[in-house]
């Protein structure tokens, strides 16, 4: 069983609309990204660590959205990464960013140290030292300065795949991808190895985007 620290879009939001229809379509490109759902990673995927429970983690995930306000990012766009398509950012949230870090820092007393097996299958792809660093430090190495939010909307393909898949996107679109609202965090499980992740809770933040604190406001 694994864990996963996730934004996933507002209920009802139109992005949330087009994640439901994009993964609704029967296309296997979409089989392995389907299996982790329509999400942008703010904490990799991770099984617990002895003496750590279910109820614990989510207790820190709400303690840690009670405390915190919901934030609009910029639009997003489609984007090839490593040969697939994505939803990236447009320009840089820097408070997307630092939700990201905070997520990291914050849950990682609950995370087991990788394994062997975990630490060859992230080195698959190439690591630059820094990301070497990053994942051995935190078990996954695209995290802290070398984090890019994304959110995967096919497997790996062929130009003529990935040009296929665009225009659809595009189309279901319907023009510019929706901005980013960011409002909660959101904690996946995986049942059992290999199963698709659920949604355990989604935590939403304590404050409305534009009704900062004052005494938070910089």
């Amino acid at each position: 069983m694994r864990y996963a620290i996730y934004f996933t879009p507002p209920p009802e939001s139109a992005l949330e609309r087009f994640g439901a229809v994009w993964f609704a379509r029967k296309v296997s490109c979409l089989d392995a990204p389907r299996r982790y759902g329509f999400h942008g990673t703010l904490k990799a995927p991770f099984r617990l660590k002895a003496g750590e429970g279910e109820p614990e983690l989510l207790s820190a995930a709400e303690s840690f959205a009670h405390g915190r306000w919901a934030f609009s990012g910029p639009p997003l766009r489609l984007s090839v990464l490593a040969g697939f398509l994505a939803l990236t950012l447009s320009e840089p949230c820097d408070e997307l960013d630092r939700l990201a870090a905070d997520c990291v820092t914050a849950f990682d007393r609950f995370r087991a140290p990788a394994t062997e097996a975990e630490l060859a299958r992230r080195r698959l792809t190439g690591l630059s030292s820094r990301q070497e660093a990053l994942l051995l430090r935190w078990g996954y190495p695209y995290v802290m300065d070398a984090f890019r939010f994304h959110m995967t909307l096919t497997g790996g393909l062929d130009e003529a795949g990935l040009d296929r898949e665009r225009a659809e996107a595009e189309a279901m679109l319907a023009g510019p991808a929706p901005s980013l609202s960011v409002d909660a965090v959101t904690v996946m499980v995986e049942p059992k190895q290999g199963e698709a992740f659920e949604v355990l809770r989604r935590c939403e933040f304590a404050f409305p985007a534009g009704q900062r604190p004052a005494a938070c406001r910089a």
